[in-house]
């Protein structure tokens, strides 16, 4: 099963109707690899279209490998040499059937070896003759896919008909990848994340622990390094990023602490940090009410689950995986895993917040929130949101546990929620997110996996 077409119907539309128009269009997509892109343009062509797959040879040999793919619609297209991308493109348009498309899959490879091509794409497109092709680009290295389209200097700024970030797929579709029940699709995105080829990897396995070992701890696994690959596609050097990362995923969660661990000071971890969180790899977490103008307490969170699984579990025994050690790591860390997965359920939950029907009332984005009463006893609540209205705030709690007594737990979420400074003149609505539920009757607004997942999609 591909999954990378699941949830994918809004981006083949806006290609569909882009290619629609009679003038030739330009369509840009990009993100990290594996989540289908490729797939997706292999979908979407006709067999008039021209598909090229781009590699990292030399310029010239990349120009008479797309000849010759060029040839399979045109014959003896490969028959003349051809000295420049303009002359490539021209002979192209001269010969090409009306409305096909030129697709270049990494795009940036091409880049590297021939910096002048965004240039030639440029003049081909600014040229006042008949163009009789679509241009559909696409690349993995989100760093220069961006720099080449949204950046104002850039040859083909303002020329892209559609320009499409594809990301993983939301938590919701894990289910139904990997047929799995709620809580056991929870436990698999809390490993995998997102990643659609992740999921096809894991669908070969009777269950998540067996992926988790061969895919991911084993030293040959096809996921073993792929942390490194993912930041070499967008870094000259990985070493700083990847430092971050190990630092972020192992408690230091703040900017003077990053810092200190690194030996550097605070403003020259601004821009990297900066740029993961532009790749989506790293979130920016503040506490409910405050923003970044007017709060020093901003927490940096490792926001894709497979980076965050990886940096805590996998590199940490990276020398004994080295080894050979699969079985023994496993059975070593097999222990802390669900309280790694605590830590995803309560982002989920967070998540789920302005997509759930709570009291009937509709609410702005959760967030965490931790200080202290007046008594200055320290207080910590999982889920924090104001409705949309202000008139409410909403108070809950997330517990990845199998049996949790929620009388007792409403009673302590109680007595937090008297004593939080921001609920004055405000009704209080109280929640919870649970693994599974224990009670069968209660008059308490509860959400499971299951209800989580469905909104989450």
């Amino acid at each position: 099963m591909k999954l990378s077409f699941l949830n994918r119907n809004t981006e083949i539309k806006k290609i569909h109707n882009a290619l629609k128009d009679k003038n030739p269009v330009l369509i840009i997509l990009y993100g990290r690899r594996r989540c289908g892109k490729s797939t997706l343009l292999q979908h979407i062509s006709k067999k008039s279209d021209i598909y090229f797959l781009a590699d990292q040879r030399q310029s010239p040999l990349q120009r008479e490998a797309l000849s010759y793919e060029i040839e399979r619609i045109i014959p003896h297209f490969s028959d003349v040499h051809y000295p420049s991308w303009d002359a490539l493109l021209r002979n192209l348009n001269n010969q090409v059937k009306k409305n096909s498309s030129l697709i270049l899959d990494e795009f940036p490879y091409l880049v590297q070896r021939s910096p002048e091509l965004p240039s030639a794409l440029q003049r081909f497109f600014d040229l006042p003759m008949e163009k009789n092709f679509h241009l559909i680009i696409c690349g993995s290295s989100q760093r220069i896919m961006q720099g080449m389209v949204l950046d104002a200097t850039a040859p083909l700024y303002g020329r892209a008909k559609e320009i499409m970030r594809i990301t993983p797929l939301a938590p919701g579709w894990i289910s139904k990848a990997l047929s799995l029940n709620a809580t056991e699709a929870i436990k698999a995105y809390a490993i995998l994340g997102g990643v659609p080829r992740y999921w096809e990897l894991a669908q070969d396995f009777t269950n998540i622990e067996d992926a988790l070992k061969y895919l991911i701890l084993d030293k040959d696994g096809i996921l073993h390094d792929e942390p490194m690959r993912l930041l070499l596609d967008d870094m000259r050097s990985a070493a700083q990023p990847y430092s971050i990362l190990t630092l972020i995923a192992n408690g230091c969660h703040r900017l003077s602490e990053i810092a200190g661990r690194l030996g550097k000071p605070s403003n020259n971890l601004i821009r990297p940090l900066a740029m993961l969180m532009d790749l989506g790899y790293v979130r920016r977490e503040l506490p409910f009410g405050e923003s970044l103008k007017s709060t020093k307490r901003t927490l940096y969170k490792l926001s894709d689950p497979f980076l965050n699984f990886y940096f805590t579990f996998v590199l940490p025994n990276k020398s004994l995986l080295e080894m050979g050690l699969t079985e023994k790591v496993y059975k070593n860390l097999k222990g802390d895993i669900p309280k790694y997965i605590s830590g995803i359920w309560e982002d989920l939950s967070r998540r789920s917040v302005p997509y759930l029907d709570i009291n009937g009332i509709q609410w702005g984005p959760a967030r965490r929130w931790g200080g202290s009463d007046k008594k200055n006893t320290p207080i910590e609540v999982d889920i924090v949101a104001e409705s949309m209205d202000g008139k409410y705030v909403l108070i809950g709690e997330a517990k990845w546990t199998e049996k949790i007594n929620i009388s007792r737990l409403s009673v302590k979420l109680e007595s937090y929620a008297a004593r939080l400074p921001f609920v004055k003149g405000r009704k209080i609505v109280f929640a919870y997110w649970l693994k599974n539920i224990t009670e069968e009757k209660f008059p308490y607004h509860v959400f499971t996996a299951s209800d989580v997942l469905k909104c989450l999609k």
